[in-house]
């Protein structure tokens, strides 16, 4: 690969938009999956959700050939495990019991975004096994150059991470519930697919929670308002407060969000006497619909499941979308009919006694997963052969 040349990139606003786009860029030519595209991460940034003194300082990684940039990764040096949704903090409090120093670690992912997209991302004419050989070659040498203790690839597509796990890293599995077209054509064919009782709940639950004289509304593209932005920010402060203690995203990401990716993203609003009292933000990717982050600042019951669930598969089958990925962990997403998925990482741990304890609990963890997903599956509110 001497014809290749790795360098860090300290910020986003050293690469230029169309270039990075060129290696996030899908099949199709166009940036299938929103999270990985340069408005973004830049988004995050900028606004200084990241960098900074939030533990996120990124160090993006850059292959370029005779000057052309061929394979990127959204790289940062980590001064703590907050943000992830792949949970190492046992990890680290054993390494440092031990007399180790876990951080800083280096984390290949999209802040504060539990949803499976590229990590290693390679332009459309590359060999993208050599170029992603590359790019982990690049983060090792990063990971020995600044100390760290580890590498961490989370989110990943299953085939890099298999690819991956053949250079040595360890592979970790964890759950997921998405929701996937079957060719349900409308709701209605969705409810069909069920059995009688699950079909009845659901409506129940979709009827219920507009009772009170709620009034849901779509907004996207140039639909989006500062308005919006306002009330939903105060949904997602109240929720983020409340349930996990420190909000990660602040008021001018939102905005800037809105500038410059307003057609990727859907507000999903319920409003009540004229005035908005919950919402979801979701993204809008090629072929998927990502739930994101949801709040209210009044409670009705099963207003959560409709705006952040059926809503969301309403405006998939809108858009003919094949999947809705709601995010990370919720079992109760399985009677609203989302199915159980796998989802991969993949770990480069320098210390070898750390290395050997983690291959072993990663082992057991990955059977628990195995056999949690059969159980979730066999759960599952659709009709079983013979009706």
């Amino acid at each position: 690969m001497s014809d290749l040349t790795v360098s860090i990139a300290p910020a986003l606003s050293a690469v230029g938009a169309a270039e990075w786009d060129s290696c996030a860029a899908g099949p199709s030519g166009a940036v299938d999956n929103p999270f990985v595209s340069h408005a973004f991460l830049s988004a995050l940034e900028e606004s200084g959700c990241v960098g900074g003194r939030t533990g996120w300082k990124p160090a993006h990684l850059l292959v370029r050939q005779e000057g052309e940039l061929r394979a990127a990764a959204p790289c940062y040096l980590k001064a703590h495990s907050m943000g992830e949704y792949v949970f190492d903090g046992g990890w680290a409090d054993a390494y440092e019991r031990a007399g180790g120093r876990y951080y800083p670690k280096l984390q290949v992912s999209v802040p504060f975004t539990p949803a499976t997209g590229p990590r290693l991302m390679v332009g459309r004419n590359d060999d993208p096994v050599r170029m992603r050989s590359a790019l982990a070659a690049g983060l090792e040498a990063v990971e020995a150059q600044v100390g760290a203790s580890s590498i961490h690839l989370t989110f990943l597509e299953e085939e890099v991470a298999r690819e991956l796990e053949g250079r040595g890293y360890l592979l970790r599995t964890d759950q997921q519930f998405h929701w996937v077209d079957e060719g349900f054509g409308d709701f209605e064919g969705f409810l069909g697919a069920m059995s009688s009782r699950k079909r009845k709940a659901i409506r129940r639950e979709r009827r219920d929670a507009l009772s009170a004289g709620i009034e849901i509304e779509w907004a996207t593209g140039r639909d989006l308002t500062e308005a919006h932005w306002d009330a939903f920010f105060a949904f997602y402060m109240d929720t983020g407060s409340r349930k996990w203690g420190r909000p990660y995203l602040n008021r001018r990401f939102f905005s800037v969000l809105g500038e410059r990716l307003a057609d990727r993203v859907l507000l999903v609003m319920a409003k009540r006497g004229g005035r908005y009292i919950a919402g979801a933000i979701n993204f809008i990717g090629a072929d998927a619909l990502y739930g994101r982050n949801w709040g209210a600042i009044e409670n009705h019951p099963f207003l959560h499941f409709e705006v952040c669930y059926y809503q969301a598969i309403d405006f998939a089958l809108s858009r003919g979308l094949k999947r809705v990925e709601a995010g990370a962990q919720g079992e109760h997403k399985l009677a609203r009919g989302y199915r159980p998925v796998t989802t991969y990482s993949a770990h480069h741990i320098a210390d070898p006694g750390l290395r050997r304890a983690i291959a072993d609990f990663l082992a057991r963890e990955r059977h628990y997963v195995e056999a949690a997903h059969e159980e979730y599956e066999a759960a599952t509110p659709f009709k079983r052969d013979g009706g």
